[in-house]
């Protein structure tokens, strides 16, 4: 009995001493993040619904906008580490010092300009979108209302560039209202405004409640290989977390190939993070679905576009003169899939 009391006590001693010497596990990486609770920005939606991010040890900080130039507005406070934005409004905050870097890509091709009532039934009748245009202002005596983001944002720039340099719309037949997105969606089924340049899921949403709704031009004719959501990261946060932002590159690309591969699963995470009982799930289904609804992740797809987003954003005078080499960092995003 005796022994068996020390051979006990022996073990108990090991124990504690295993316990004291163990490793603990690393504690969570905290990243300060703002974003848009909107479709583009999907693969957020998705890692942080299927709990990816905290398993891999990083700690989320989500900050909710209602607009890319307020998420620049935001940044320019210093507060965030990182950004789901459109690369329009990154490209205005680079231009304004602001230490992003692009890290990896979100979507292209996801805002198309959609119509409603008396726009919607005449516009295929015509020669062609000028004419269009300038028939609906004779027809009704005021020019084509056309609701989207605030300027700067990319559903706006992707609008003002097809009316100028694709249509050649007459400045005299279209007027342009900036508004929040959930504005945007109100004024339209309201038809305060004729038409729309937005995303999904405001695109389904639209035609669902109302039939008689077109898209009149799909992202790709709006722009050409049109850039969209990005993953931006602040430079200092770069240097002093480089493992984290690594690991949220490959949580993006991770859920890239979900949304892609498991649409009905990624639909579910979606509709959550966005809020549960706004969209319904038929409609969310349908918006993941959609041929506007295009999720990359590889930054280097979108640079060419990018380059010709920023040369039309200058002549607007919405940016200035911004190094696109010091912009985007593939680096990242190949270290993922090499």
């Amino acid at each position: 009995m005796k022994h068996d009391a020390l051979r006990g006590l022996a073990a108990a001693f090991a124990l504690a001493a295993t316990a004291a010497v163990a490793p603990r596990p690393a504690a969570a990486v905290e990243l300060e993040l703002a974003y848009l609770p909107i479709l583009p920005m999907a693969q957020l939606l998705v890692m942080e619904g299927e709990g990816w991010t905290k398993a891999a040890g990083l700690d989320l900080k989500l900050t909710r906008f209602s607009s890319g130039p307020a998420e620049v507005q935001a940044l320019a406070s210093g507060k965030f580490d990182a950004a789901y934005v459109g690369i329009g409004p990154t490209v205005v905050a680079r231009s304004k010092g602001i230490d992003l870097k692009v890290v990896a890509s979100g979507c292209v091709n996801q805002v198309a300009l959609i119509a409603r009532g008396d726009l919607a039934k005449s516009y295929g009748g015509v020669a062609s979108p000028a004419a269009a245009f300038a028939a609906f202002h004779k027809a009704t005596g005021h020019p084509v209302k056309i609701a989207t983001l605030p300027k700067g944002s990319t559903p706006d720039t992707v609008l003002r560039y097809w009316l100028e340099k694709t249509a050649k719309v007459a400045p005299a037949d279209y007027e342009i209202v900036g508004m929040g997105e959930e504005r945007v969606q109100q004024a339209l089924l309201a038809g305060s405004v004729d038409a729309a340049s937005i995303l999904e899921p405001i695109l389904t949403i639209v035609q669902k409640r109302d039939p008689g709704a077109k898209i009149l031009v799909r992202g790709s004719d709006l722009f050409p290989n049109q850039p969209g959501a990005v993953v931006a990261v602040r430079e200092r946060t770069i240097k002093a977390k480089a493992d984290a932002v690594q690991k949220l590159v490959a949580l993006h690309i991770r859920a890239t190939k979900f949304i892609k591969e498991h649409p009905d699963e990624a639909a579910k995470d979606i509709e959550k993070m966005i809020g549960a009982g706004l969209v319904a799930p038929d409609v969310m289904l349908a918006a993941v679905k959609s041929p506007m609804t295009q999720p990359v992740a590889d930054p280097e797809i979108i640079v060419g576009a990018t380059k010709a987003l920023l040369a039309f954003q200058q002549s607007l005078g919405v940016t200035t003169k911004v190094d696109l080499d010091a912009l985007f960092d593939p680096s990242f995003y190949k270290a993922a899939t090499k």
